[in-house]
């Protein structure tokens, strides 16, 4: 990126640390960054609280401010602000939008209408296959796919759009030249090759807790929708649904299993007035959207009992087994066969791939 005056104003400004709701309205008053670097302070007090007035009266780290230059030198980094033609027009609407995004990758996709998709990170097989094949879905009909970078629903929506060869947006919690969970660097290097990575946080930011619960408000602030694949009751992704819904954001729930507790939060936000979903479709017709022109992978279709011309233990372990997340004492329960049988016929319908272990010692079907 090209470091002029003004992106050297935005840097400094940032790297001041004053809170995302002060800057705005020190922006909204004076104009542009420059403009409130240049006013005395007696000019910007009427204009925000003590405490913010103090912070931008003390020199910010030149540390930070080298470190965020250093990093806009690449090509491929940039940053887009509120007063940028470009900064997207829903994020910009809610009450707090964060005044500069750092970007790695096609900034264009900012301009595309756009829906979330989050849950667990310690997800089922079987939730990540959901949200993959929704993500995939509704990337194909032309929706950008926003998500968190998280382990879980989260990488496996990120996996789904590119699978697609659609767009897909990562909101990170730290900076932009860092990448948490280190176990997706792969999936966040591709996201930025054939996507965009983008944070309000500055270089060198590491990864704070507190980080985390701020940058749900831009992934469901850039959605037009947001749709929760599983969670627990206590679930971050609860989190998320709430700021949807104070930004007037479509909610979007995935039911599940009345016996699993990644299912719990979606039940919750059902009955609280999210919508319930069972393929890509449903959502693109509350969307108003076109639905693809592709055959879709739905959860419906991945929870449906399915005829397996199989060995009878096998199906019967597998009707047992149904959509719940059971434990082997449970199938023998259902099925009334032999520990040591139950055993046999899990080993070989992992290896065939119809069921997946979950944590706790169970097991759960697949597609």
């Amino acid at each position: 990126m090209n470091i002029d005056a003004r992106a050297e104003a935005w840097v400094r400004l940032h790297a001041a640390g004053v809170p995302a709701r002060a800057l705005v309205a020190l922006l909204r008053a004076f104009g542009s960054p420059e403009a409130v670097l240049d006013a005395h302070p007696a000019q910007r007090a009427p204009h925000v609280t003590a405490a913010a007035a103090e912070v931008l009266a003390t020199p910010p780290s030149t540390e930070r401010i080298d470190a965020a230059l250093a990093w806009l030198e690449h090509p491929a980094h940039a940053f887009v602000a509120w007063d940028d033609p470009d900064y997207p027009a829903l994020l910009l609407e809610t009450a707090d939008p964060p005044p500069l995004l750092f970007t790695i990758g096609d900034r264009s996709l900012l301009a595309r209408p756009a829906l979330a998709i989050v849950g667990s990170r310690n997800a089922t097989p079987q939730g990540c296959s959901d949200a993959e094949a929704f993500a995939a879905a509704l990337a194909a009909a032309g929706l950008a796919i926003v998500s968190g970078l998280a382990l879980g629903i989260d990488a496996a929506a990120h996996r789904g759009a590119l699978c697609a060869s659609g767009a897909t947006i990562a909101v990170i919690g730290t900076g932009p030249d860092r990448v948490y969970p280190a176990r997706n660097r792969a999936l966040a290097h591709e996201i930025a090759q054939h996507g965009l990575v983008l944070s309000e946080f500055g270089p060198g930011t590491p990864p704070l807790p507190g980080n985390f619960p701020r940058r749900n408000r831009v992934i469901s602030g850039l959605a037009r929708g947001v749709l929760v694949v599983e969670a627990t009751v206590s679930s971050g992704s609860l989190i998320t649904a709430r700021m949807a819904g104070e930004q007037g954001r479509e909610l979007f729930a995935i039911p599940g299993s009345i016996h699993s507790p990644f299912s719990r939060g979606c039940h919750k936000l059902i009955r609280d007035g999210a919508k319930l979903v069972e393929t890509a479709e449903h959502i693109l017709e509350e969307l108003r959207l076109p639905a693809p022109n592709v055959s879709t992978h739905t959860a419906t279709q991945s929870r449906t009992e399915r005829s397996h011309a199989g060995h009878p233990d096998e199906d019967a372990v597998l009707a047992a087994i149904g959509s719940d997340l059971v434990d082997v004492d449970t199938i023998s329960t259902r099925t009334r066969l032999p520990t040591r049988r139950i055993l046999a016929c899990l080993t070989t319908l992992e290896l065939e791939g119809r069921i997946a272990p979950v944590a706790g010692a169970r097991w759960q079907r697949l597609a």
